[in-house]
C-alpha cells in the first residue's frame, strides 16, 4: 500500500493541499474521556450539536463502521502580515483571517472531494468531512502526524504554525499509518496569556463560553456584560491565540486565491457596517462563512465595537442600532451609545 498512499499524496499536493497524514480510524479512551468531560461540564456553550452526536464523534467506526484509514488533509491559510493589526484601529470592525474571503467549507470540500474520487478509483469506499461532520479532526490529525493539538487546543504544525484548514478523506483502504506528532508547546504559554476573555481554564482546555470566537459566531441573544470591552472591535471570530504562537515563524503566506483577503473585508469601517439591512448584508457576504451567522447577530456585534471604539463621530450609526427592530440588536446598540456618551464625557 506504500506506492498507493504516494499516489494520493501526489494528488492531493496537485489539488493544493499543504498537509497529508495517515491514521488508523480509532481514537483512544483517552480522547473520548476529554470529550465527555468538556461536555459534562458544559464548555461546549449552545452548541448543542456537540453532545448530540458524541458517540460518532469519539469514534469514527460508530460514525462509519467499515471505515480503516483517516487521511488526514491540512490547507494552510497563514495571513501575509499582522493578524492583530486591526485590534489598534478602534474604527474598524476585525474579521477573523480565515473569514475574509470564501468560506472554507466550501474550498476545502471541494478540494476533499476530488481526491476521494480520486482514491475511489482505486477501488476503495470513500467519505468526506470538513469541520460540520461529528468527527475529532484535530486528534485525528495529531495521530497522523500532521501536528499537535497545542494549550490554545487548535492544530499546531511545525511547518504551517497554527494556520491550518483540517479535513478528512475516511476510506476502506488500509494504508500505511504516520507516526503521531509529539507535543512541542514545551513552557510557552503566549496563547494562554493573550486571550482577551480569559477562555483557557488550564492549558490544553477551552472554555467555549468564554470565547470570542463562540460568542460573536455562536452565541445567540444578548452578549454577557463582561465579556464585551475585552471583545473590542473583534466582531466575527478571535485570532489572538493563533496570532502568537512561535511556531508561525515558519508558515509560508497560504497560496490559496480563494481565502486570500477580500480588500472590503481587511479593514472595513464599523460606521459602514452598521449601516447594512437584511438584504445590504447577504450581498455583501455572500460566499463567506459570516452570512451564517445573520444580519442580526453580526448587527449585535458591530454595536459592542461602537461601544468599545470611543470616537464620538459613531454616535449617530449607535443611535440607528439602538432604534434597530431586533431587540438584542437594539440592546447592544443603547449599550454602545451610553458607553460612547461616556467616553466624551471623559474627554476620550
Amino acid at each position: 500500500m506504500a506506492g498507493v498512499r504516494e499516489r494520493i499524496a501526489a494528488k492531493a499536493w496537485a489539488l493544493g493541499f499543504d498537509a497529508l497524514g495517515v491514521a488508523r480510524a480509532r481514537l483512544s479512551d483517552e480522547h473520548r474521556a476529554r470529550l465527555a468531560a468538556f461536555l459534562a461540564e458544559g464548555r461546549h456553550g449552545a452548541m448543542g450539536w456537540m453532545a448530540a452526536r458524541a458517540d460518532e464523534r469519539g469514534d469514527p467506526q460508530t460514525l462509519w463502521p467499515e471505515v480503516v484509514s483517516v487521511i488526514s488533509l491540512g490547507l494552510s491559510y497563514a495571513p501575509p502580515g499582522d493578524a492583530l493589526a486591526n485590534l489598534a484601529r478602534p474604527e474598524i470592525g476585525n474579521i477573523s483571517v480565515y473569514a475574509r474571503n470564501r468560506d472554507y467549507h466550501d474550498v476545502v470540500k471541494g478540494k476533499l472531494k476530488h481526491l476521494a474520487q480520486f482514491v475511489a478509483g482505486l477501488g476503495a469506499g470513500v467519505k468526506v468531512f470538513v469541520d460540520t461532520a461529528p468527527v475529532m479532526e484535530k486528534p485525528l490529525a495529531q495521530l497522523a502526524g500532521l501536528g499537535w493539538q497545542g494549550k490554545h487546543t487548535n492544530l499546531v504544525s511545525r511547518a504551517h504554525g497554527s494556520w491550518l484548514f483540517l479535513g478528512e478523506v475516511m476510506t476502506t483502504l488500509a494504508l500505511p499509518a504516520d507516526s503521531p506528532s509529539p507535543d512541542r508547546c514545551g513552557s510557552c504559554a503566549a496563547c494562554q496569556d493573550i486571550c482577551p476573555t480569559q477562555a483557557f481554564p488550564a492549558p490544553y482546555q477551552l472554555d467555549a463560553r468564554r470565547c470570542v470566537s463562540y460568542l460573536t459566531i455562536e452565541h445567540d441573544g444578548p452578549i454577557p456584560e463582561e465579556f464585551r470591552v475585552p471583545m473590542g472591535n473583534r466582531i466575527y471570530g478571535c485570532d489572538d491565540c493563533l496570532a502568537v504562537c512561535p511556531w508561525n515563524k515558519f508558515a509560508a503566506i497560504g497560496r490559496e486565491a480563494k481565502l486570500a483577503a477580500r480588500e472590503d473585508l481587511t479593514a472595513p469601517l464599523l460606521a459602514e457596517l452598521a449601516l447594512l439591512d437584511d438584504a445590504g448584508f447577504r450581498a455583501k457576504f455572500s460566499g463567506s462563512p459570516i452570512k451564517r451567522i445573520g444580519r442580526n447577530r453580526f448587527a449585535r456585534n458591530v454595536a459592542i465595537a461602537l461601544g468599545n471604539a470611543g470616537e464620538a463621530g459613531l454616535l449617530g450609526v449607535a443611535r440607528a442600532l439602538a432604534g434597530d427592530a431586533d431587540p438584542v440588536v437594539a440592546e447592544a446598540g443603547a449599550w454602545a451609545v451610553a458607553r460612547l456618551l461616556a467616553a466624551g464625557r471623559r474627554g476620550v
